[in-house]
């Protein structure tokens, strides 16, 4: 049976790439595709996928965020990240968030087949490309960066305000897209300012790009 695969980056021709590389060969359908993370949650609650190859640099909901949601809730549906970054953080977030496997965007075609492959199988898999110290490093469960455990301390609802706020999104436009008040926006905001010992918006943006996540 064909592994049926989601697709989640916001680069249609990305996506577009993605789907003819694994349509043209035997033993992958792609079921769906989703140009945000949040999109990508939706659609694997409804689809059931297999597995989800998605990107980490997305607006609304990053490919971490996404991928730690996804594999919270029980779902069988395995994810792969595709990304064109080697740095310890985000290769961390992503074992930490679930991720079945962790593909470099200048590997090889057949690299992210055999990631998707294993992922399938209940594997993990690591692009050859990422240095092995790295992974040393996540394996020995080394300390964390300052800047990365201060931003797991966070509550997932806090790090999807602390992204929108950073992608310049008003209170009013952050309630909208989270489905909440805006006083709970801004008590979300408080909260922010406060667990990270910051005074207003501009060190929280200034934060989540050191932290680097929102960006790809």
């Amino acid at each position: 049976m064909a592994i049926r695969v989601l697709l989640a980056d916001d680069h249609t021709l990305v996506r577009q790439g993605l789907r003819a590389l694994l349509e043209s060969k035997l033993g992958f359908t792609v079921v769906g595709e989703a140009d945000d993370g949040r999109e990508a949650v939706q659609l694997v609650e409804a689809l059931h996928p297999d597995v989800v190859v998605m990107d980490i640099g997305m607006p609304s909901l990053n490919g971490l965020e996404a991928t730690a949601q996804i594999t919270s809730r029980g779902s069988d549906t395995r994810v792969v990240i595709l990304s064109m970054y080697t740095d310890e953080i985000y290769i961390h977030r992503a074992l930490q968030a679930g991720a079945s496997a962790y593909v470099l965007k200048r590997a090889v075609y057949n690299e992210l087949q055999l990631a998707i492959e294993a992922a399938h199988r209940g594997e993990k898999y690591l692009s050859p490309g990422i240095s092995e110290a790295v992974v040393e490093t996540y394996l020995r469960a080394a300390s964390v960066s300052d800047r990365l455990r201060a931003y797991e301390l966070l509550t997932p609802r806090q790090r999807e305000v602390l992204q929108l706020i950073t992608e310049g999104h008003s209170r009013q436009e952050i309630a909208e897209i989270l489905c909440i008040s805006p006083k709970t926006v801004a008590r979300h905001r408080e909260n922010l300012l406060t667990r990270l010992g910051f005074q207003d918006e501009v060190e929280l943006v200034k934060f989540a790009l050191r932290v680097g996540l929102f960006t790809d």
